[in-house]
């Protein structure tokens, strides 16, 4: 048995900074509030990203085990330790082989691989999308929903989260089928009314897919799903704060509106932790100047943005950083009802962040063990 601390100030524990140090004991948290160290370092739990479409020149959908492995791994540096690998809208072939990749890499029989963040399942974004908001999802693939096609992927994968347009034929009884089997539904890639989204909610729904992107405008006598999403207490807002997917003010009001319901995600693509360039998103050919991700139509499609970077974007616009720790870690984690992740307290596993006082990652701890951040993508990874 071995015992060592994490030479922290502070530890974020159940939404609070709770002072001093903390204690790992082999792969889990055994004590926090011990005597602080100097620095001003944080201790927080491991982030947790709902939706990543690919990470560090490797996109999800055409990967392989090894290639899911990096993601994980290439996450880990920035301070995630839980994930959700995303699949955008695509044709039948290329999910179904995506879908089987990913089921082998989350078989519970598996090991986790050294120093990777932990796949949670997978979210389905897609293809189930309304066709005047599909924003950088091929129109071709596009389809309204069917109960029989999301039953038999899920036999394939555990999907964990689904994003579908809730106006669509046939959308609201699979909204109510997949909240009663446990499956987080978002509404997104939608065109619906204040009404229609009403209606996607009380069905199940309980959080929407990059708020105000790719969805119905607000506008004052027309709430579309943004509007209704910021009003109703049951909803969760996820944001993508990357500085080119909502303006700063927009991100201001939205969290004001919406406190204690936000979550940060990435919609992080290949590009992420990697220079401008070129780069694929399922396919879709992708380029990345100035830190923007765009289709061949200048649309934005996905992100090149890394949680740990989310983070102190939110807080540079002034989110208490406590909040935002908690919007990329107990939160996230909280909706998709996990308690094994996103929380840091005694007992609990030793899946966490180190951060320096203006919360850049300095260290991070994958079951009781620090992460080589100086990873590189290794040839054939991409």
């Amino acid at each position: 048995m071995t015992a060592r601390r994490l030479g922290v100030s502070a530890a974020l524990v159940d939404g609070q900074l709770l002072p001093g140090d903390v204690e790992v004991v082999d792969d889990r948290v055994s004590r926090v509030g011990l005597p602080a160290a100097p620095g001003g370092r944080i201790a927080a739990p491991g982030y947790v990203d709902l939706q990543v479409n690919g990470f560090a020149g490797v996109d999800v959908m055409a990967a392989d085990a090894v290639g899911v492995d990096h993601v994980s791994r290439a996450l880990a540096t920035h301070g995630v330790t839980a994930w959700v690998p995303t699949l955008i809208t695509a044709s039948t072939v290329e999910t179904d082989r995506a879908l089987d990749v990913l089921g082998a890499v989350l078989d519970p029989a598996r090991p986790r691989p050294a120093g990777a963040a932990l796949p949670l399942g997978v979210h389905l974004e897609g293809p189930f999308l309304s066709e005047r908001r599909l924003g950088t999802h091929p129109a071709r693939y596009r389809r309204d929903p069917d109960r029989d096609l999301v039953a038999r992927w899920r036999e394939k994968a555990p999907v964990v989260a689904v994003t579908l347009a809730p106006e669509l034929p046939g959308a609201l009884p699979l909204v109510s089928e997949l909240h009663g089997a446990g499956v987080l539904v978002s509404l997104g890639h939608s065109d619906a009314t204040a009404a229609q989204a009403h209606a996607g909610f009380d069905a199940g729904a309980r959080t929407v897919t990059h708020l105000f992107n790719a969805m119905s405008p607000l506008h004052h006598r027309a709430p579309g799903l943004p509007g209704v999403a910021l009003a109703r207490d049951d909803v969760t807002v996820q944001l993508v704060v990357d500085g080119h997917h909502l303006e700063d003010d927009v991100v201001r009001v939205a969290w004001r509106a919406a406190r204690g319901r936000v979550v940060l995600v990435t919609d992080a693509t290949a590009a992420a932790g990697q220079a401008d360039g070129s780069y694929s998103l399922a396919g879709v050919p992708v380029e990345v100047r100035g830190g923007a991700v765009r289709n061949g139509e200048g649309a934005l499609a996905g992100s090149a943005l890394t949680l740990d970077a989310g983070i102190r974007n939110a807080v540079a616009l002034g989110v208490d950083p406590v909040e935002a720790l908690v919007a990329a870690t107990e939160a996230p984690a909280r909706l998709l009802g996990r308690t094994d992740v996103g929380r840091l307290r005694p007992g609990g596993p030793a899946d966490l962040v180190v951060l320096e006082d203006d919360l850049t990652v300095r260290d991070t701890v994958v079951a009781g063990e620090y992460v080589d951040r100086g990873l590189t993508v290794p040839g054939g990874a991409a």
